[in-house]
């Protein structure tokens, strides 16, 4: 029990290593050997609470965990049942829910390696993840053009005011770049049904900051840290829709600030103007003061379309919203079946998640067990591709397809393999009754007690492959020292 305790007095550091840092792509494959050590030291744990559990006596203990497991749950790698007791050093967690833990710890840990080899196999991912690592972040691109747009136009020259004009135009420019880049990524993020696109969407986002994959959390939303802030991807996309305001804001900045340096500029070129007119064109001048009452009364427009125009914009919204909150009173009736019907297959959706992922706790299970839950993944990902763009919960559906895909492909490969594992266990099982009927029947036969022999080393060789964690390994287990022991047993005859 001391070995055990000492061991999980190192949980925290071995989970911190159960993460992937995704922004240069040579760094990618260096990870995977913390990965397997940590999956490793993972089993090493699990062996030992194995065996406290074999003991009548240690089966209803528990161990109290230390104080360092509470980073565990500080970082939100847990579950909120276990996570209060590990954030608690003196709650006692059982034995089996301390299992039951680790095993999706370790599963954590094939899926980091699967995503990596997967990122590594599409050499466009790559080139495109090592370009975004070249740029700063979104943030960080958004504050330096703030900071740019925030002198204040106060000079009398006209050299500085026409440097001005440049560098606000320049920030302009900047701000349409950086609202299209956020647009993709927003899109990116949102709508697409691939991980990999999603994550190169956060790429784009997190730029030179780099992100990392740290959990799966209950609703199957991907946890990343960057910059030392970890969040949801539905925190992302809140804080894309965040600068798309400010973007947006800072855009009329930088067209008011604009204006006003050129009326500025304007001014300063006809004060010049009046100064080099020649005495001998004096009496002109009645004829050019229509003209210029029609430019002061230019310059007055120009100052009071500057300073109305946020009134205009708000006024424009504000006839828009009235105009869709009209549209939607006149179509209600034949929306709102619709809307109801896209939330409720949202809510369907949810519940076949859930009951799905508890009907795949604590494994081994049957064959019919992971078919069950995969069925109910299938029926989840056809609800939420059903719900239509105009929905409420469009946003969310999409975000939750992409996870509950993930999860398919995970329990179909699972099926697959314990399809093939249940494969292997039964045709052993008739190669060895071939066995036992070829030498019954025909036990002086040379070539009979052969053919015997052949079918229970096929018969060995396939339960040999039967993967440990799979539900029939442990019948095949059982079988093999029997099967072992025929084999054998018929060479030496």
């Amino acid at each position: 029990m001391a070995n055990l305790e000492i061991l999980v007095s190192e949980l925290p550091t071995l989970i911190q290593s159960l993460k992937l840092n995704i922004g240069n792509s040579n760094e990618i494959m260096e990870q995977i050997i913390p990965i397997n050590n940590a999956q490793e030291q993972l089993r090493n744990i699990n062996k030992l609470i194995v065996q406290e559990l074999r003991f009548d006596n240690i089966k209803s203990s528990a161990i109290a965990t230390l104080p360092r497991l509470s980073n565990v749950a500080n970082v939100g790698l847990t579950e909120p049942a276990i996570a209060g007791n590990f954030g608690n050093p003196k709650t006692k967690v059982s034995l089996i829910d301390l299992k039951s833990k680790i095993d999706e710890w370790i599963e954590w840990g094939y899926f980091l390696q699967a995503i990596a080899a997967d990122i590594l196999s599409d050499d466009h991912l790559v080139n495109q993840l090592d370009s975004n690592i070249n740029y700063p972040s979104l943030s960080a691109q958004f504050q330096v053009i703030a900071e740019n747009l925030r002198n204040n136009i106060v000079c009398k020259s006209s050299y500085v005011l026409e440097h001005q004009i440049e560098k606000i135009s320049n920030c302009s420019k900047d701000l349409l770049q950086l609202q299209e880049k956020l647009n993709y990524i927003f899109e990116t993020i949102k709508n697409s049904r691939s991980l990999l696109n999603i994550l190169l969407g956060v790429s784009a986002f997190c730029g030179k900051s780099g992100f990392a994959l740290e959990w799966l959390d209950d609703d199957h939303e991907l946890i990343i840290s960057s910059d030392g802030k970890i969040q949801e991807l539905t925190d992302i996309l809140n804080d894309c829709d965040y600068f798309k305001e400010q973007i947006a804001a800072l855009i009329l900045q930088s067209e008011t600030l604009r204006e006003q340096a050129e009326e500025a500029l304007k001014k300063i070129e006809e004060k010049s103007n009046k100064k080099s007119i020649n005495s001998q064109y004096i009496e002109t001048l009645p004829k050019f003061s229509t003209p210029k009452i029609v430019r002061s009364a230019l310059i007055v427009a120009s100052s009071l379309l500057i300073l109305g125009f946020g009134g205009w914009k708000l006024r424009e919204q504000s006839l828009q919203t009235q105009q869709m909150s009209l549209s939607l009173t006149q179509e209600g009736s034949a929306i709102v079946p619709d809307v109801d019907e896209a939330i409720a297959n949202f809510k369907s959706a949810q519940k076949l998640g859930m009951e799905a992922a508890f009907l795949v706790q604590n494994p081994p299970h049957s064959l019919k067990v992971w078919q069950q839950a995969q069925n109910k993944w299938y029926q989840a990902i056809i609800l939420l591709d059903s719900i239509p763009n105009q929905a409420s919960v469009y946003s969310q559906a999409k975000i939750k397809l992409a996870y509950y895909q993930i999860n398919y492909k995970s329990i179909s490969q699972r099926v697959l393999i314990e399809k093939k594992a249940l494969g292997n266990l039964e045709s052993a099982q008739k190669l060895a009754i071939e066995a036992n009927l070829f030498v019954k029947y025909s036990p002086h036969s040379l070539l009979i007690r052969q053919q015997a022999k052949d079918k229970w080393k096929q018969a060995i060789d396939l339960l040999e492959a039967i993967p440990e964690r799979t539900f029939v390994s442990v019948q095949a287990k059982e079988m093999l020292p029997i099967y072992k022991t025929n084999y054998a047993a018929t060479s030496q005859i």
